[in-house]
């Protein structure tokens, strides 16, 4: 399946190899295309235009956020609007104490931990004398879940965990964690920041009580990102910030706030990054995620089966993994690496990818990073591994 045809940057970059997906990807013509008609046919604000171009786009954000519920089966009024999976989990980290009971006073991360994922909580525990504690890796680079069952326990006030690890692409059983957190009545958060794409996600099924996730990963435009709450949490919750459009009355001393989700949307939003995240959430649903998971696995062996054949080239596999893969090459650092391959117009990732404890934890400074999508073709592995076969000679002399 090459769909290359649907990303305008590749036929305005001729010979692009494109595989750092991972930190963003690249944007299908629907989702350019609903951006440009905004700026140029639709522009207003929302909520309060009592005129055509304001109703209008009102009604458009609204079945926007509709559209995204719907892709991860929560309710309309459970879907917030923010800038990214970042902004999302410090939301969660300002507003969540509240909700925490006098006697839970640790929190429960994993050693694979985005530091989007990590330091909003380490300020956490800092200010409000709690613990981190945090579910160790096994030497397959995936999570230790009989040691899971001792760290979480009644004294657990939150689990924070990444669904897939953007260093080695290990998809967690998040079900089997949550489960485990809600026996002991904590409260669960998923980061589905590099999942969402990948992965049909039922938050029901799931059984999480937030999950958080960015459009820019996910096809959509940057900016815009998603933060799914359980309604009655949601409902008791404290803002994470004030102003205008998130308030129901307003005195010169005090202010009242509005329903959900509007009481956590402080501010003129990003419109038109929440429809274009909607043209995203329709244009992966049109493809299907049985398709994309079939070429990704097809993609991913191929790759896998090419590298092992390069001498001297170290990989990180965990058993059960998504459509990333790091690896290194004895003797070179990965910066070289990705010098040398972007000469040969190839785009990877290479240091610590923001998981600074992780990198030590294994004993390494850092990764090469391949991440591939649904736009990627065999054609893309064969140029990364003839250029990998470059650098080797480079460094050979």
């Amino acid at each position: 399946m090459n769909i290359k045809k649907d990303f305008p940057i590749f036929e305005n970059n001729p010979g692009l190899v494109y595989l750092d997906s991972a930190s963003t990807s690249q944007k299908p013509k629907p989702v350019i295309d609903s951006l440009k008609n905004f700026y140029e046919k639709e522009n207003a604000n929302i909520h309060r235009g009592i005129y055509d171009l304001s109703e209008n786009v009102t009604e458009k954000y609204g079945k926007a956020r509709t559209i995204i519920a719907k892709f991860i089966n929560a309710e309309t009024n459970e879907i917030v609007f923010t800038k990214n999976t970042t902004e999302s989990i410090n939301f969660l980290a300002y507003t969540i104490g509240d909700l925490i009971p006098s006697e839970k006073d640790e929190i429960v991360l994993t050693e694979m931990e985005h530091h989007s994922n990590l330091i909003p909580w380490q300020e956490f525990v800092k200010k409000n004398k709690f613990k981190l504690k945090f579910i160790p890796i096994t030497k397959n680079y995936e999570l230790d879940y009989e040691k899971a069952k001792k760290i979480i326990n009644n004294k657990t006030a939150i689990l924070a965990i990444t669904h897939i690890s953007n260093v080695f692409g290990t998809i967690n059983n998040i079900k089997f964690l949550t489960a485990l957190a809600k026996e002991k009545k904590a409260i669960t958060i998923v980061d589905a920041a590099q999942s969402v794409q990948h992965i049909e996600i039922d938050i029901k099924k799931i059984g999480c009580d937030f999950l958080a996730f960015s459009g820019h990963k996910m096809f959509a435009p940057l900016g815009i990102g998603i933060l799914y709450g359980k309604k009655e949490l949601l409902e008791k919750m404290l803002p994470f910030q004030f102003g205008g459009g998130m308030i129901n009355s307003v005195s010169y001393e005090n202010a009242s706030w509005t329903e959900i989700p509007e009481k956590y949307e402080a501010g003129t939003q990003n419109i038109s990054g929440a429809i274009g995240l909607a043209k995203s959430v329709e244009y992966i649903k049109k493809i299907g995620f049985k398709k994309i998971q079939k070429c990704e696995k097809k993609l991913l062996n191929y790759t896998l089966k090419k590298l092992k054949s390069i001498d001297g080239l170290e990989l990180y596999l965990p058993k059960k993994q998504s459509s990333i893969i790091s690896f290194n090459l004895r003797g070179i650092h990965p910066h070289d690496v990705a010098q040398i391959l972007s000469n040969e117009n190839i785009c990877i990732r290479t240091g610590h990818h923001c998981c600074m404890p992780l990198m030590k934890k294994v004993g390494i400074l850092g990764t090469c990073r391949a991440s591939f999508s649904i736009y990627n073709t065999k054609e893309d592995v064969d140029k990364l591994i003839d250029a990998l076969k470059i650098v080797k000679k480079i460094f050979k002399k």
